[in-house]
């Protein structure tokens, strides 16, 4: 058994769960559809990479290459969730407000069609920088337990 990719899979698992409870007290709704969502409190991507090099760092040390190689990978991906997905779901928001618009006006002016999409755009794809510090530190828990435990 890896117990690296494990710790890092157990990281991602106990993120997307946390969700269902984040959800409910932000919207007094359950919605078990939040266990396979993107974006959300908190980060399972920052989870899972924090995790992995967390366990790497207690059972290796931080000047192992093997560290330096996971704390690298995780920086990208924490970077990628707050910006390039945030911004990519920021402008979904957008395009979808933009059909309703172009909906209202062709309602508004005789001649002229309009073809809703069949489908809006997945508007929550990125994370908030608080989501993927709640991650982080999530992930940070698991890899130490998960460390901690192996010495057991």
């Amino acid at each position: 058994m890896n117990r690296a990719l494990t710790t890092a899979l157990i990281g991602i698992g106990t993120a997307q769960l946390m969700k269902i409870p984040w959800h409910y007290a932000a919207s007094r709704q359950w919605d078990w559809s939040q266990v396979i969502q993107t974006g959300g409190m908190p980060s399972s991507h920052s989870s899972g990479v924090s995790a992995l090099a967390t366990y790497i760092a207690m059972k290796r040390g931080v000047s192992a290459i093997d560290f330096a190689v996971s704390s690298v990978f995780g920086a990208v991906v924490m970077y990628d969730a707050m910006g390039i997905r945030r911004a990519a779901g920021e402008i979904a928001v957008e395009v979808n407000d933009l059909d309703e618009q172009v909906e209202r006006l062709a309602k508004q002016q005789p001649g002229i069609y309009h073809a809703r999409r069949r489908k809006a755009l997945k508007e929550r794809l990125g994370h908030l920088p608080r989501e993927v510090l709640g991650g982080a530190l999530l992930g940070i828990a698991v890899g130490a337990c998960s460390y901690l435990l192996e010495k057991k």
